[in-house]
């Protein structure tokens, strides 16, 4: 390795403000092998900054890939997974920890406390889902953590057209547009997510949602008993 670039990579290291990030992706591979790429690629990129994954669980698919990545790398990979999903033929074999969990709002709750920003991959239903409630999270003030879009090929462009339309038409808020970031590769998308800073004007409190749940949960959990 030049001394240059490894100069850079020790820097990168040093610098990443991350210890985990939650990556959203599809259990497919997709019609291109850009898609794959992409998906080693980032997990490479998370290695280089010796970031934690937090992922969806399994081996299949870009979440298979990515994860595989970062596990290689040496760095730690958690996959919350449904008991649901759990056997192999499903989803495969997880790497690294596996946290089972009842459900699929739980895998998400449990997703977004482990990690300290969020990143989709190209993906289906399931993603884009995912996506979009990190963002409304973010909106409402639920957490204060950045969301970046990696856009390979322009997969997302078309998600991103449909925001500004929305920002266009009065349903989204100019700030809270910038919400998300993207860029169509991962060096270039962890750089953005490293210097977020959030513009949007939020509903509630963090400090109040919390209070929240700690109610709900005491209240849940005391009627489950009995």
């Amino acid at each position: 390795m030049e001394v240059g670039k490894q100069k850079e990579l020790v820097e990168r290291m040093q610098q990443s403000k991350f210890n985990k990030i939650c990556v959203f992706c599809g259990s497919s591979s997709g019609k291109k092998a850009t898609y794959t790429e992409a998906a080693t690629e980032l997990g490479k990129e998370l290695v280089s900054r010796n970031i934690g994954l937090v992922y969806g669980g399994g081996s299949i698919g870009l979440m298979g890939l990515v994860a595989q990545a970062v596990h290689t790398g040496g760095c730690h990979v958690l996959g919350v997974i449904p008991r649901t999903l759990m056997p192999r033929e499903i989803t495969g074999e997880t790497v690294g920890e596996v946290k089972a969990v009842a459900d699929m709002h739980q895998r998400k709750a449990e997703m977004a406390r482990h990690s300290d920003a969020f990143v989709a991959l190209p993906g289906g239903y399931g993603t884009l889902e995912e996506l979009l409630e990190v963002i409304a999270w973010a909106q409402l003030g639920i957490h204060d953590k950045p969301v970046g879009l990696l856009n390979v090929d322009g997969y997302y462009n078309c998600l991103l057209s449909f925001i500004d339309k929305a920002v266009e038409e009065g349903f989204i808020s100019p700030n809270a547009r910038h919400i998300i970031v993207s860029a169509p590769n991962a060096q270039e998308l962890m750089n953005k997510l490293e210097d977020y800073f959030p513009r949007h004007e939020i509903v509630a409190s963090k400090v109040n949602w919390d209070i929240e749940q700690l109610s709900y949960s005491s209240t849940k959990y005391g009627i489950e008993r009995y």
